[in-house]
């Protein structure tokens, strides 16, 4: 068993935590002083030498980010392109696909709205098949159903790992098992799970893998990452190309570098690189199964304090939890909810069916509160949303 996380420390090292209850971590966390420090202090080594200059002085640190990531992931340096969101990361990587009319990609009902439009783009393109998996009997997708769709016109299936609509865990690596025996990519968005649930893609299985620095891993806005496995990474040219990308080889000839940067630009915000690169290793000095377990078990103690208040229901699925808890408030509608709670100091979110169509539409839900929790929060925190909502225990 991890080792009990010092919340106090935690807390100290979090200057937000001064201000708010912050309940919103599947938004954005706050962040914790070292990345603040790191972010800062190369902005002004900026200042002082200049933006190229303080690169160049930094190519350590920046060069670090992708053994940080790499340990993170279980995967290695090479493996991995930072970017500046998990939305661009995942883009990099589906518009790399070739697909034929009549290839089919498969995925889930917990798929984020993004992912789906970019899904319905290259079906409008190229006569792609898109295919929604059924969910099993606990609401998570089932591994049944995928393994009776899955044959040779299949070219992709790609995943939601955690949803931003609800607490459920899909269960990854049953997902990688199917696909790596069938021989089909397995494109796996982890935008939710990287930070408070471990992830290792040799044991899950993907070849490739989308991820942001501003949730669980409480690293700056405007930074994420990709994997991309080099079982397949010869198959994939990037939508679009730069220097850094590729090498302009003659007049007429290019050659697209071999690693996971042919994702990224050759010009990025270093700052925000090395402060994820410092927010990386900041969860890894705490330890990923220690958060796991810290936050896991805060969000069953609020999943069990709001289904004891009358008209309010969880709306939680799924065999495996996290950090991510909904729920419905009945007559009031859950952006009401946000800002009732807001007014009263504690940040939530909410989740409107426009990014779920495949998942609340037919639970007939138009939006649900999310609170998310992560390992800084405390029993105190969930219950000042509880009792910012107004309503007596049933």
């Amino acid at each position: 068993m991890p080792a009990p996380l010092d919340v106090a420390r935690a807390r100290q090292e979090t200057p937000g935590c001064a201000h708010v209850v912050h309940l919103n971590n599947a938004g954005a966390a706050l962040a914790p002083t070292p990345v603040l420090d790191a972010v800062i202090g190369h902005l002004r080594l900026e200042a002082r030498l200049g933006g190229y200059e303080a690169a160049a002085a930094a190519a350590a640190k920046v060069d670090a980010v992708y053994e940080s990531i790499a340990r993170l992931i279980g995967c290695r340096p090479h493996e991995v392109a930072v970017v500046e969101s998990a939305t661009r990361a995942w883009d990099m990587a589906f518009y790399a696909m070739r697909f034929r009319p009549g290839d089919r990609i498969l995925t889930s009902r917990a798929e984020y709205a993004s992912n789906v439009i970019a899904f319905l783009q290259a079906a409008r393109r190229t006569g792609v098949l898109v295919e929604v998996i059924d969910d099993d009997e606990h609401g998570q997708l089932s591994v049944k159903d995928l393994e009776r769709r899955l044959d040779e016109h299949v070219r992709l299936v790609a995943v939601t790992h955690v949803p931003t609509q609800s607490g459920l865990v899909n269960p990854a690596a049953e997902v990688g098992r199917l696909t790596r025996a069938a021989g089909v990519p397995f494109l796996l968005d982890a935008c939710q799970s990287i930070g408070q649930l471990p992830v290792d893609v040799r044991e899950i299985g993907c070849d490739m893998l989308s991820a942001t620095g501003r949730k669980f891993l409480r690293g700056p806005r405007g930074t994420g990452f990709l994997y991309v496995s080099d079982r397949l990474i010869e198959q994939l040219e990037p939508p679009f190309l730069d220097l850094h990308a590729a090498t302009w080889t003659d007049a007429r000839t290019y050659e697209v570098r071999p690693d996971a940067r042919r994702f990224e630009a050759w010009e990025t915000n270093y700052a925000a690189k090395i402060g994820l690169g410092t927010a990386v290793d900041y969860a890894l000095g705490w330890g990923i199964e220690a958060i796991e377990e810290r936050v896991t078990a805060l969000a069953a103690r609020l999943r069990q304090r709001l289904a004891r208040l009358p008209g309010v229901t969880v709306q939680d699925r799924g065999r495996r939890l996290c950090g991510i808890v909904t729920f419905t408030v009945d007559g009031v509608p859950a952006a009401d909810v946000r800002h009732r709670l807001s007014e009263s100091g504690v940040n939530t979110s909410v989740s409107a069916l426009t990014s779920a169509r495949y998942d609340l539409g037919p639970r007939g839900l138009p939006a649900v509160v999310r609170a998310s929790v992560h390992y800084y929060n405390t029993e105190e925190e969930i219950e000042a949303l509880t009792a910012a909502l107004g309503l007596p225990p049933a």
